[in-house]
């Protein structure tokens, strides 16, 4: 779905005089690539493949003091690398060591060569992989988990599964399928599209139906187009967030932007198996403190499902909050609000301070 949007908006943006946008590009690629120097005595910034699962698949490590907790990012999509967003999360690398990941059909890796199984228990034993390996190359006793989007499918699964090695998850744009009985974005989006008289679009989604466990790759491309254009904030934040941060990132070429595409849409094979997950049944009950930060008018994974979640998670710690003037893509539209989150909620908890709350 991203894939095909983003693909879209780059076409339209690239018909613009090119030499006024290519120059414009420039500018801002070479004040990213200084914004985002780490020069320290401390710092660390690393990147290069890691054989995970049988493949090569690429890491990145950056931040200002290695000696600083270590922050796992479990990206979305599927297929939707996070590594363009590093100019404008900088900030969080003066707090955390962000370790990022392409997963297999992401980014760096899918560019690589052959992807090996596509499955959500692949990228799951992927993760454990990755954690394992951050966690001796930096020595460290364990990582704060953050999964966004399509990732935070696989962050809940690694947070039951694997307390030995998570210190705290963090769970933003976070999934809440409960096995396709939730409809929630399905009746938000046929309001949207009544109230505005769209009504093509609201045959679509209406032939399309609310159970996403009876879904096509096609219906589940066609479904995530039409709800993300619904929404105006949606869309503005797909095209100055997602887009912007691919067209202005030192770490991207113009190809790039084209292969991230074509990951996305290579990997929407693994989005059907997701649908299928029930969070619900698969438990509530975690062994390490559990936050979930969500876009205040996500219409994508709306905040409603995943507060109800929350509600009836056990934990040692929890806590829940809403980033206002957001929607999908909360911690990139607002990284700054997102990483005072992670210091004044997140922080205080895996640094021993335990502060439990139930907002």
């Amino acid at each position: 779905m991203l894939g095909t949007i983003i693909a879209a908006s780059a076409a339209t943006l690239l018909t613009a005089p090119a030499a006024g946008l290519l120059g414009y590009r420039q500018v801002k690629r070479t004040a990213n690539a200084r914004r985002i120097r780490i020069t320290g005595p401390h710092g660390i910034d690393e990147s290069g493949f890691v054989r995970i699962g049988g493949i090569d698949q690429w890491i990145s490590v950056r931040g200002d003091d290695r000696r600083n907790p270590v922050l796992l990012e479990v990206h979305g999509g599927p297929g939707a690398t996070n590594l363009a967003y590093v100019p404008r999360t900088r900030a969080w690398e003066r707090h955390f060591t962000v370790v990022r990941w392409d997963m297999r059909g992401a980014g760096r890796t899918f560019q690589h060569g052959d992807q090996g199984e596509m499955s959500l228990d692949r990228l799951q034993r992927d993760a454990v992989e990755v954690t394992r390996h951050v966690l001796d190359r930096l020595g460290a006793d364990k990582v704060l988990l953050v999964a966004n989007s399509f990732g935070s499918f696989i962050g809940l699964r690694l947070a039951r599964s694997h307390p030995e090695l998570y210190s705290a998850y963090v769970g933003t744009d976070q999934n809440i399928n409960a096995g396709g009985r939730d409809h929630t974005a399905h009746e938000a989006l046929l309001d949207r599209l009544t109230r505005a008289g769209k009504h093509k679009q609201l045959a679509e989604i209406t032939t399309i139906g609310p159970d996403r466990t009876t879904w096509t790759t096609e219906q589940w491309s066609q479904y995530h187009r039409l709800l993300t254009v619904s929404d105006p904030l949606t869309l503005d934040t797909l095209k100055t967030v997602v887009l912007g941060s691919l067209l202005t990132s030192p770490l991207h070429t113009l190809g790039d932007v084209a292969a991230n595409s074509k990951a996305m849409k290579f990997s929407e094979q693994v989005a059907l198996e997701s649908a299928t997950i029930d969070e619900w049944a698969e438990g509530t009950t975690f062994d390490i403190p559990i936050f979930i930060f969500q876009g205040e008018h996500d219409v994508i994974t709306p905040p409603a499902p995943a507060r109800r979640f929350y509600d009836a998670i056990t934990a040692p710690a929890k806590d829940f909050a809403l980033i206002p003037d957001a929607s999908h893509f909360a911690s990139f539209r607002h990284p700054d609000r997102f990483l005072d989150l992670l210091l004044t909620r997140v922080r205080p908890v895996i640094d021993g301070h335990r502060c439990d709350s139930s907002m």
